[in-house]
């Protein structure tokens, strides 16, 4: 190992930089689908033997030296966020005709800007940088601000923090019910960049003690709360459609009624256990039309529903704007509909998708004829505020559209019983896409203590307990209709604000904890 650790420790130019941004790219087979989280027992050594090298380059001035460890980061962020993001360019190919000029842009110009977070977390890291656990604390705390980052500027987009890759099963992520996403980035960084003291450093044995308690306490935990049963609940029968509607052809006005009437006939099958749900739950935007303009459309949805059933869809909603020559505003919103085929309530999306769903600076970009992604009614607007759903019985859903159940924190919601996630990933086709997002709409209900109740167009539909258990739920681009009697506990554990605030004392604890050791070790040197 001292051997390896050396020869890494010495590379320079581009074999460092290659070494880099191949240790970044192992790291992605940590993420879903393959939850191989052993390489990053292998990854972040390497990226600490690497930033050994570079901070014993005492000629270079301090500029210099903060580049050369920038770079580092950058390559190794570089790595994992091509191989890990890849699929995102397949939305582009939807509509090729209009977006295949902007692959290059999304598959290789999104990695490399979100690879600039992990160059700031590696020269956050070497400002704290000694020769023993020091650094390994400090690499904890770079990354895990690196991920707070990542999840808030420029409204953020912290698709696959590092955290995710320590809890890959239920097992394993209860402790983000105590610590949230953030705090699990920066232990997780601290655990898995361990075993670097093995080929060079000092404080083998605290180092390896301290990442192995971390480890078994964060199983340990995980087994106790999972042992724990949830004594008082209150059962909700739901069905989740999921109606596999190919994303080329959605938009399509020759395929309206057909969508409409494969929705219909789905919802109204038999269940298996007999009985009749008492809420129907569609995707996003399943219809292709507002359905303020379709009567037949809310007549035809009345008649499906038996008495004292509700449907919750996703839909675009139109509003007109106040004043005289205002353009129509549309919003991508969860709405209601009640047995009498009325809308009682719509709740629309406040996260929106830079690109996907509004242009950035759009008065720039409609100059120069670019549009959004998603842009089949002329750009969505954002919603004003994000509350709660009435389902049935009293019981609420925080409703939250595609990507907003991707931020650690977004289900803060007290008042809520549930957390309904409509989304429509048909634009990714069957790449490793899906998969990462219902991992991480799996992790907010065990980080929120909330039940999950998922319906995608095209999958991964499912129920999910809220510690992370998956009930049950439908392949990537099956068809039909998913029932279950959901349980849901009646003495919530939704602390929503504290994991995200406990995080946050964690990170601070570790920087702490880093200088401490690097003050110590220039007092001894001097």
């Amino acid at each position: 190992m001292q051997s390896l650790a050396a020869r890494i420790i010495l590379l320079w130019g581009w074999r460092r930089s290659l070494v880099a941004f191949l240790a970044g790219a192992l790291a992605v087979l940590s993420q879903a689908p393959y939850d191989f989280f052993p390489v990053c027992l292998v990854s972040f050594p390497v990226l600490v033997w690497l930033l050994d090298g570079a901070s014993g380059e005492r000629g270079d001035g301090l500029l210099r030296r903060y580049a050369t460890v920038f770079g580092i980061g950058w390559w190794f962020g570089f790595g994992y966020f091509l191989f890990g993001l890849w699929w995102v360019g397949q939305a582009l190919l939807v509509d090729a005709d209009s977006f295949a000029w902007a692959l290059p842009l999304a598959m290789l110009g999104l990695p490399a800007g979100l690879a600039v977070f992990y160059g700031v977390a590696c020269a956050v890291a070497r400002s704290c940088w000694s020769d023993g656990v020091g650094r390994i604390v400090a690499l904890g705390c770079g990354f895990g601000l690196a991920e707070w980052l990542r999840a808030t500027v420029l409204t953020g987009f912290p698709w696959n923090a590092i955290g995710y890759a320590a809890m890959p099963i239920p097992l394993l992520m209860q402790s983000a019910h105590l610590v949230g996403l953030f705090g699990i980035n920066a232990l997780a960084v601290f655990v898995f960049a361990a075993p670097a003291v093995l080929g060079s450093g000092r404080h083998r044995r605290v180092t390896l003690s301290a990442a192995a308690l971390l480890a078994a306490a964060h199983a340990g935990y995980g087994a106790w709360t999972l042992a724990t049963p949830d004594e008082n609940t209150r059962g909700l029968s739901i069905r989740i459609v999921q109606p596999s509607v190919p994303q080329g052809g959605k938009w399509d006005p020759a395929m309206r009624d057909e969508i409409l009437a494969r929705l219909i006939d789905l919802s109204r099958r038999p269940t298996t256990k007999g009985g009749t749900p008492e809420l129907i739950v569609w995707p996003e935007t399943a219809l292709p039309f507002l359905l303020t303009e379709r009567p037949d459309a809310l007549a035809a949805i009345g008649a499906m529903l038996s008495e004292g059933q509700l449907l919750v869809l996703g839909a675009v909603r139109s509003e007109t704007g106040s004043a005289e020559g205002e353009p129509i505003r549309y919003y991508n919103a969860t709405v209601a509909i009640d047995d009498r085929g009325e809308i009682v309530d719509a709740i629309d999306k406040v996260h929106l998708v830079p690109f996907g769903e509004y242009l950035p600076f759009e008065w720039l970009f409609r100059r120069v004829g670019l549009r959004a992604v998603a842009d089949t009614v002329g750009g969505f607007s954002s919603g004003v505020q994000r509350r709660t759903l009435l389902l049935t019985s009293g019981i609420k859903a925080d409703p939250m559209i595609c990507y907003e159940v991707i931020f650690p924190g977004e289900v803060a919601l007290p008042e809520a019983d549930l957390i309904l996630n409509l989304t429509n990933d048909a634009w990714f086709g069957n790449t490793p896409g899906p998969y990462q997002h219902f991992r991480q709409a799996q992790l907010r209900a065990v980080e929120a203590g909330l039940p999950l109740v998922r319906s995608a167009n095209n999958g991964i539909s499912g129920f999910v307990d809220r510690k992370g258990r998956v009930i049950d739920a439908f392949a990537l681009d099956a068809i039909g209709a998913l029932d279950v009697e959901l349980q849901i506990p009646v003495e919530k554990t939704h602390i929503s604000v504290a994991p995200k605030m406990i995080g946050v004392l964690t990170m601070l604890l570790l920087a702490i904890i880093a200088c401490g050791m690097t003050v110590l070790a220039r007092l001894r040197s001097s």
